[in-house]
């Protein structure tokens, strides 16, 4: 029995559901699609739920090079208990009843955890101390103590609030860059309301420019394999274009030097067919190929 074609090179945008890890996601793509030649950028917990991001085929090779610096998410952030993980899944260390704060005092808090922040990631996340993930550090039972490190939180809306049996839940929607743990915001919002906080409910709604317009379900996936933008539209979605004509198409697809595009960072290089070349970047007077897409 021959296997079957290998798919076309390009994104897809999986709304991931809640229980599964990125990896799970990933092996899911792979089987759906037929390739091994699968990679995600950025993670999401198991809890999280919304975009992620898959690279298929060559398009594996963009992943490193997007510009996937701003996020946005769609939280539930609970007042009144803090646990062990900083959210829903974790055992509850401490109990207080937040009956008694304000709304101005929950404004206040949200306030003071907007902008530019040095911010202490969450124990069980994925950065690594000596190579290896502090939450593999504490499931061993060590104690992790991980340094606090800059991150920039654009906005901290608070949508509703939810007040019942002396806990207060509040949805909230927060803009923030890359490397900012949304649960570390419900500790801090929780910590400096003196009552405790975590997180209840994740879902993230955009990553750089890929939103939950572009998102496919793994149902629809499995359903009608497919990918969300090919080769060419992704590019486009999430890089500065230059088109090339057919002369420079070519020496770009030998890996050639163009003249510089006066382009800031990393673009995309188009033939005159519309499809994409390369990635490239200015250095020096000249554009030097980053990564060669369509090779000749």
């Amino acid at each position: 029995m021959s296997r079957p074609p290998a798919p076309p090179p390009g994104l897809l945008i999986v709304d991931k559901p809640a229980g599964m890890t990125s990896h799970d996601v990933v092996a899911k793509a792979r089987r759906f699609l037929g390739t091994r030649k699968i990679g995600h950028a950025g993670t999401l917990d198991p809890m999280a739920t919304g975009v992620l991001v898959l690279g298929v085929e060559r398009a594996t090779k963009l992943l490193g090079h997007l510009a996937l610096d701003r996020k946005t998410y769609l939280a539930t952030i609970t007042l009144g208990a803090a646990t062990t993980t900083d959210d829903a899944e974790g055992d509850v260390l401490t109990e207080a009843d937040a009956s008694e704060i304000t709304d101005g005092a929950i404004a206040a808090g949200i306030a003071g955890l907007t902008g530019e922040l040095q911010q202490v990631p969450s124990a069980v996340s994925a950065v690594k101390i000596d190579g290896k993930r502090a939450y593999a550090r504490v499931r061993d039972g060590e104690e992790v103590d991980l340094p606090p490190r800059p991150v920039t939180v654009h906005r901290f809306d608070l949508l509703a609030t939810h007040r019942a049996d002396g806990r207060i839940a509040l949805d909230v929607m927060v803009d923030c860059s890359s490397g900012t743990y949304v649960r570390a915001l419900a500790r801090d919002l929780g910590a400096a309301l003196g009552v405790g906080g975590h997180l209840t409910q994740l879902r993230r709604t955009t990553v750089g420019p890929f939103t939950l317009a572009a998102a496919r379900t793994l149902e629809a996936v499995d359903a009608e394999p497919g990918l969300s933008l090919n080769l060419s539209e992704a590019v486009a979605a999430a890089f500065p274009r230059r088109d090339a004509d057919a002369a420079e198409a070519r020496a770009v697809r030998h890996g050639q030097r163009l003249p510089a595009a006066g382009i800031d960072g990393t673009y995309g290089v188009f033939g005159p067919d519309g499809e994409v070349l390369a990635l490239a970047e200015d250095r020096g007077g000249v554009a030097k190929p980053v990564v060669v897409l369509l090779p000749a």
